[in-house]
C-alpha cells in the first residue's frame, strides 16, 4: 500500500507518499492523489491510504523550522535510467543554501556539461519535490527557470534554505 499525509507549509500543502517508509512521491499540492498518477504503473495498481508518516513527516515539520539537512535523511525511490539516477543522486548532494546550474548538476553526476538538458529533464520528472531538492537548480541566464509547482514555491524554498525572505 502507498500511505499518504498532506502536511502544511507556508507556501501550502504539500502531500507526501511512502511506501514501506521510502518516499515515492511529495509535493506541493493539497490531493495526494495528483502525486500518485504521477508514480510508475505498478505503483498505481498498489491502494492509496491516508496515514500518519511519522519520521518522514516529523523530518519535514524539522525542515520547515530550520534544520535545513532534515529532508536528506528521509529514503526515497523513483523510477529512471541509471544516467537519471546518478543525476537525482546529485541533486540530493547540493547542500541546502545552495544552488547549480544544470550544466554543473550534470558534472556532478559524471556527464559531461553539455548534458545540462539531460539535467533539466531530471528535474522536470522529478517525483519526490523537495526531498529530491530540484529547486536548488537554476539557469545560467538568470532568474528562477520553472518548477512544477510554481516559481514562487520555488523562491520560497530557496529563500528559507538561505535564510532570507521571499521576494
Amino acid at each position: 500500500m502507498i500511505v499518504a499525509q498532506v502536511l502544511s507549509t507556508p507556501v501550502g500543502p504539500m502531500s507526501v507518499l511512502a511506501r514501506n517508509g521510502v518516499v515515492v512521491a511529495a509535493g506541493f499540492c493539497p490531493d495526494p492523489r495528483d502525486q500518485f498518477v504521477r508514480l510508475p504503473a505498478a505503483l498505481q495498481e498498489l491502494p492509496l491510504v491516508e496515514g500518519d508518516l511519522g519520521d518522514v513527516a516529523q523530518a519535514v515539520r524539522a525542515y520547515l523550522d530550520g534544520e535545513l539537512d532534515a529532508l536528506d535523511r528521509v529514503p526515497t525511490t523513483q523510477p529512471g535510467t541509471s544516467t537519471r539516477q546518478r543525476l537525482y543522486t546529485a541533486l540530493r548532494s547540493v547542500p541546502a543554501g545552495t544552488t547549480v546550474s544544470y550544466g554543473t548538476l550534470a558534472e556532478m553526476a559524471g556527464l559531461p556539461k553539455t548534458a545540462a538538458r539531460a539535467a533539466g529533464s531530471a528535474c522536470a520528472q522529478n517525483l519526490i519535490a523537495p526531498f529530491v531538492p530540484c529547486h536548488r537548480v537554476l539557469p545560467t541566464t538568470g532568474g528562477f527557470g520553472g518548477y512544477y509547482y510554481g516559481v514562487p514555491v520555488k523562491e520560497w524554498l530557496l529563500a528559507h534554505e538561505s535564510r532570507r525572505p521571499a521576494s
